[in-house]
């Protein structure tokens, strides 16, 4: 047998960090990883058939479960990670990146060696970067021990390049700067992209060209918007496919991060009692609703070139729908599962301007306090008809959903902040108590919610007998808030996905095929809006929006589930 060229890695079998130290599980990391003492959650990598990947190598080639050329760890200088944020001093940066880091450190989720550098083009000193974080770092109110110490070594590891942002000097001088950081480790770099999407392109070139890394991997985390419709989005996507490997390329939506999201997958199949019910034969409708309770303040400028669907339908609630509605992968390998969410948003309709309701709000007066309107916000257009509201109804055409209408419903300065997935299963045939529940049967329907923010919450709404010596019904919920069950903080969607991305787990963020398919369902609609001018119905600021949402779900026989009283 020619096996001479065959070795075994003993890491393959006995781990280092394993050896040294028991590993534990945490309820920080995903069920895929497990918490090590020396500052590491570990990826619990294993092939499509479930069983454990080993490490061997033929030669010089080492086989461990990465794809060609993503960074085997060095087995004699170990391995560091350096994370870049582009846009450093931004927002987003600001209020949600350095925090959910600060937040991975904190729990000992963060390789043992890693870098923070953040790039942009405010000239700043390292130490007045590291004071601008510190305003925004917070340790979990259920952890607070060495808080002021953790922070103070997390900031000691945060670094500045002030640079342009299509300029190679720039980022040929953060290289040289991340080479001194790495110390000779095999080094691999993650680009955390928060800037706007038309210097995408300018980043990557310049990054990929002169600070990628030369041995390890190198990763670009792209945030939303992914174009503004399937054309700009495909040339998006070509233009970043010049300089970097899809397998390079996260597309991150901080929704796929949320925990009840995240628990989606796990409420359906490792429950017997809802896989059977996940079909057309017992679900009436499926709604998913997204409002917040304040206008574009401060965003205007760049709402009004995207609008409600492209900034919340088209990614967020169509992300969600996908996950719901997909058949059961294979396995829960990245693929597997995006495979399956491609399945269903090709086997979608193209939505129509019938099935489509849009609105904008207005200025209202309420409780002698006055809220302006869209309109009045200085950095919108004069004259804007973009829509900050939005309902349509959607269908999947397969064995599974045929006929059953998907309805979503998102919009701005609502009368509350909620996000949530709203099941209404079918009346129950010949009901013997139709009596007792009344004219209506629809109110006697099953639903099943799962509210994704705020107060996280699964809750199943049944019909109950009211004690007593009559037969009166009343409709109860069984209801699980994660507030009073899991004591303790909820992690952050952000923090979920930069340490996936750390490990290379793609199974939350969009794959570029996933994409296209997305934007072919809304495209067509969105042109037909813009072409036709077609004006938003107007509806008050802190009201629960235009009055045609209602009649768009009463033309497919469905109530919003969020209107009708006994919400909770």
């Amino acid at each position: 047998m020619a096996t001479a060229g065959l070795r075994f890695h003993p890491a393959a079998f006995f781990p280092a960090r394993l050896r040294d130290a028991e590993a534990k599980p945490s309820r920080h990391c995903s069920p895929h990883r497990i918490l090590v003492a020396r500052r590491a959650c570990l990826l619990k990598a294993k092939s499509s058939n479930g069983h454990p990947q080993i490490n061997a190598s033929f030669g010089n080639e080492v086989l461990d479960g990465r794809p060609s050329g993503d960074g085997a760890p060095d087995e004699q200088g170990g391995s560091t990670v350096s994370i870049t944020i582009v846009g450093a001093s931004g927002d987003l940066a600001k209020k949600k990146i350095f925090p959910a880091l600060f937040a991975l450190y904190y729990e000992d989720c963060l390789p043992e060696h890693f870098t923070v550098f953040g790039y942009a083009r405010t000239k700043m000193t390292d130490e007045e970067l590291r004071n601008m974080i510190s305003r925004t770092l917070t340790c979990r109110i259920d952890k607070r021990e060495n808080c002021g110490d953790k922070m103070e070594q997390f900031l000691q590891r945060c670094f500045y390049q002030s640079g342009q942002y299509n300029s190679e000097e720039g980022f040929a001088e953060l290289d040289r700067k991340l080479k001194e950081k790495e110390a000779g480790r095999l080094p691999n770099r993650l680009f955390y992209l928060s800037i706007p999407p038309n210097i995408f392109v300018d980043v990557v070139r310049s990054a990929s060209r002169t600070a990628s890394s030369s041995s390890g991997w190198t990763r670009f985390i792209v945030e939303k918007p992914f174009g503004r419709d399937s054309e700009s989005s495909g040339e998006l996507t070509r233009s970043l496919k010049q300089y970097l490997a899809e397998e390079q390329i996260f597309r991150i939506d901080h929704y796929l991060g949320k925990e009840l999201v995240e628990n989606l997958s796990v409420l359906r199949f490792s429950n017997l009692v809802f896989e059977p019910l996940w079909s057309r034969n017992y679900i009436r409708n499926v709604q998913l609703i997204f409002s917040e309770d304040f206008g574009t303040e401060g965003r205007g400028g760049y709402f009004d070139n995207y609008g409600i669907i492209r900034d919340i339908m088209q990614n967020h609630l169509l992300q969600i729908l996908a996950l719901f509605a997909m058949e059961t992968p294979v396995s829960f390998d990245a693929e597997d599962i995006r495979n399956e969410k491609v399945k269903v948003l090709r086997s979608m309709r193209q939505l129509k301007l019938e099935d489509v309701v849009v609105g904008q709000y207005k200025g209202h007066t309420r409780g002698g306090k006055s809220y302006p309107g869209y309109a009045d916000d200085p950095t919108v257009a004069k004259g804007s008809i973009t829509p900050t509201f939005a309902a349509a109804a959607l269908f999947i055409d397969n064995a599974r959903w045929d006929g059953v209408p998907f309805l979503m419903k998102a919009g701005k300065a609502l009368h509350t902040r909620r996000a949530e997935i709203r099941v209404q299963f079918r009346r129950v045939p010949g009901n013997l108590y139709r009596r007792s529940i009344g004219p209506d049967l629809d109110k006697a329907t099953n639903e099943l919610v799962l509210r994704v923010q705020p107060d996280e919450a699964i809750y199943l709404k049944i019909n109950n007998k009211v004690p007593g010596l009559g037969m009166r019904l009343d409709r109860s919920n069984l209801n699980l808030l994660y507030s009073e069950r899991y004591h303790g903080e909820t992690p952050d969607a952000y923090e979920r996905l930069l340490l996936d991305a750390i490990e290379g787990e793609r199974r939350l963020f969009i794959r570029s095929d996933e994409l296209d398919a997305a934007w072919s369902i809304f495209t067509p609609v969105l042109r037909e809006l813009e072409d036709k001018r077609v004006a938003p119905e107007l509806y008050p600021y802190g009201s629960r929006g235009p009055v045609g949402a209602h009649y768009l779900a009463a033309n497919y026989n469905v109530r919003w589930g969020d209107i009708t009283g006994d919400d909770s």
